[in-house]
């Protein structure tokens, strides 16, 4: 029996977030550099998002590139770039034919111009799709979510269109990045790493958290489908009793 005949159907979490960590480590145990892992990671990012659509959840997001990868030497980020680009392009038509609309969040005006106008050009290319939406996290980091938030509604705020009064946490869901879907109901981060690395601090408030020593260019649909059974055996209580939720 295959482990994706244990999954419940009935209960697919909406909305799948990965932290996609270890290709470093997996091109350095096989003796070769950094970017022979990132380019063998398209093969994971082609298992989950297919195994995703495959079971109906409407939103996975991935952790790509963060405001921290900038800090990384120069030509691991060049190569990092151009494999972002030539990966969108490359993509595009496989997206149209499984009916999946790109979406993009982070500080996209800090990425190359020429990977910019790609990413911009296949997000509009998909945005009649009506399957499930493909979140990159690009230039992303949490804290800069949050600021980037905060200087919105303060600016709001001068200019009358909020009162103080307005915020809360609805308000602040709306000037998000992620304002457009709704929270992670699942986090993954494979590499056998625990930490969450500055990634959507304020959504996955109540996601459950899904850890495996997988490196990501090894992940597969089967490493997936073993994160969802693993969510679909927890009880979600978002602070309540476990009565009140039964």
């Amino acid at each position: 029996m295959s482990v994706s005949e244990n999954i419940i159907k009935e209960r697919i979490p909406r909305h799948i977030a990965i932290i996609m960590d270890g290709n470093g480590r997996w091109a350095q145990q096989k003796g070769n550099i950094r970017i022979f892992g990132h380019r063998n990671a398209i093969s994971a990012v082609r298992e989950a998002c297919e195994g995703c659509a495959e079971l109906g959840v409407e939103y996975l997001t991935l952790y790509a590139f963060s405001t921290e990868n900038w800090d990384r030497p120069k030509a691991e980020v060049a190569a990092l770039m151009d494999l972002l680009m030539t990966t969108i392009n490359s993509e595009l038509q496989t997206l149209i034919k499984n009916n999946v609309r790109l979406n993009a969040i982070g500080r996209l005006n800090e990425l190359p111009e020429k990977v910019r106008e790609n990413l911009m050009s296949t997000i509009e290319k998909t945005k009649n799709n009506t399957g499930m939406t493909l979140t990159l996290a690009l230039s992303y980091s949490s804290r800069a979510e949050l600021v980037d938030a905060i200087k919105n509604m303060a600016t709001d705020v001068k200019l009358g269109k909020i009162a103080e009064t307005d915020i809360d946490d609805a308000c602040v869901n709306n000037y998000l990045y992620t304002n457009n879907m709704p929270d992670p109901d699942l986090l993954i981060r494979t590499s056998g790493e625990l930490r969450i690395s500055n990634f959507m601090l304020w959504q996955i408030a109540y996601s459950e958290l899904y850890f495996t020593p997988v490196l990501w260019p090894d992940f597969t649909r089967e490493d997936l489908h073993k994160a969802i059974i693993d969510y679909q055996q927890r009880e979600r209580r978002f602070g309540k009793t476990s009565e009140q939720v039964k």
